[in-house]
């Protein structure tokens, strides 16, 4: 069997709720943490930590922002790239005014910018939701980005209008900028979508996560067992925002090396909430999942053809990623509302009881 559970006993509530319950889940990560720091950069070429590895990362990053808010806490929102270009601009202005802030701290802090507007435009959450609050959080993309077109200290008046980000080295490397490798770029963003997904996962199985599930399936029974929903879907907005903050900070600074106001613009908002449709929301593999899909797709739909051989130009490839990523959202929300990280459930399960049906 491939995951076989006999003699593994639960002899306590600690090891009833680990994290990895099962032992072969754990083998399972440590496998794809090597293929992640270790077979991938020794074998992937340019191309593909710039078309490929970098941004399934940061879109990863950037839907597990927004599962917590929509998935966990039940609360919808349309303004993911308006926030993260909170966290893009903030962490330029930052490195703008502190040259020697070390990028860490800058991308670190960035995020609080972003959970703090985050907040400020989740308070209509405490008196509507649903539809109309996804028009509220509409409201604020559309806010946001005209303030980053006309706010012309938010990109040092430059005439283009768009921010640069200038060559930053931490412990004598250069991580950020020009001149920084492709490699370098993977690696620091690998290790901080690890540690911000590690916190994830711990926060979304603790009390806070319990209280984000009860607000989302029922608020007025939370509030009734004395759950504070002021309080509970203000910290889904702040935890959300800070997440997806620090995601358009390295979209920003470790691959797009620069970026004007459109690109935070509605599309960007979609195409995360796409990614995390698509993976499964209320869950955190499912990003991950959605993020290779989406970003892989345009890929795969331009090199296949081109293998057999049948000319496709760039413009038959975008709109067939459309059109193929459109005809998916309607088949996972029909087949499977709970996305791909549904699927890998299943499987799990039939390899439990390989080689018995049921």
């Amino acid at each position: 069997m491939f995951y076989r559970t006999a003699g593994q006993f639960k002899t306590s509530y600690e090891a009833d709720h680990a994290l990895f319950p099962v032992r072969q889940d754990a083998v399972l990560l440590g496998v794809i943490l090597v293929f992640a720091f270790v077979i991938f950069p020794l074998t992937a070429s340019e191309f593909a930590f710039r078309a490929l590895l970098i941004p399934v990362l940061i879109y990863a990053l950037a839907a597990l922002g927004l599962n917590i808010l929509t998935g966990y806490a039940g609360q919808l929102s349309l303004g993911t790239g308006a926030f993260m270009g909170v966290g893009a601009y903030a962490c330029y202005k930052l490195v703008s005014i502190f040259p020697e802030m070390n990028i860490v701290v800058a991308i670190a802090l960035s995020g609080f910018f972003s959970a703090a507007i985050g907040v400020l435009f989740g308070l209509p959450s405490l008196r509507i939701k649903g539809f109309y609050l996804a028009i509220a959080t509409l409201a604020a993309q559309f806010f946001l980005v005209w303030l980053f077109q006309k706010w012309a200290w938010l990109y040092n008046y430059n005439a283009s209008g768009a921010i640069q980000v200038p060559n930053i080295e931490m412990f004598g490397i250069t991580v950020a900028g020009p001149r920084a490798t492709a490699i370098t770029q993977y690696y620091f963003v690998l290790c901080v979508v690890c540690v911000i997904t590690f916190f994830a996962i711990n926060i979304t199985r603790g009390r806070i996560g319990r209280m984000w599930k009860a607000v989302r399936d029922m608020d007025i029974a939370a509030e009734l067992v004395g759950i504070n929903l002021m309080r509970t879907k203000l910290m889904a907005f702040f935890v959300s925002s800070y997440v997806v903050g620090i995601a358009g900070a390295l979209f920003v600074f470790l691959w797009r090396g620069a970026a004007e106001a459109n690109l935070f613009d509605i599309p960007l908002s979609f195409r995360v909430l796409f990614i995390a449709i698509i993976g499964g929301l209320g869950s955190i593999l499912g990003n991950f999942l959605g993020a290779i899909l989406i970003v892989a797709l345009p890929v795969i739909i331009s090199s296949v053809p081109g293998a057999f051989g049948i000319p496709v130009d760039s413009a038959m490839v975008e709109h067939l990623n459309i059109m193929i990523i459109g005809a998916l959202i309607i088949a996972f929300l029909i087949i499977e509302p709970h996305g791909l990280a549904r699927f890998w459930a299943m499987i799990r399960e039939k390899f439990i009881l390989w080689p018995f049906p049921h």
